[in-house]
């Protein structure tokens, strides 16, 4: 019985010991900020890829209106 405690004290260490890991890096760096701040990563900052992105979407939706609108594709609603 106390081999199977210590087996199981050791795998919660190990366990802990892994999460603890990887919240490491969580966030972003201040030598980071700059370029994440630029124009070219914000969502939607191109006018052609959204347009793109768009006609995708409703030729794969078969519905009008896009992120909008809500519904099904068959357009019963």
């Amino acid at each position: 019985m106390k081999a199977v405690a210590r087996w199981l004290w050791l795998l919660a260490a190990a366990a802990l010991m892994a999460v603890a890991a990887g919240c490491a890096r969580v966030g972003v760096n201040v030598w980071e900020r700059d370029i994440l701040a630029k124009n070219e990563m914000q969502p939607g900052h191109d006018a052609v890829d959204r347009a793109v992105d768009d006609h995708i979407y409703f030729s794969k939706e078969a519905s009008s209106g896009g992120r909008s609108f809500g519904g099904g594709g068959c357009g019963c609603n």
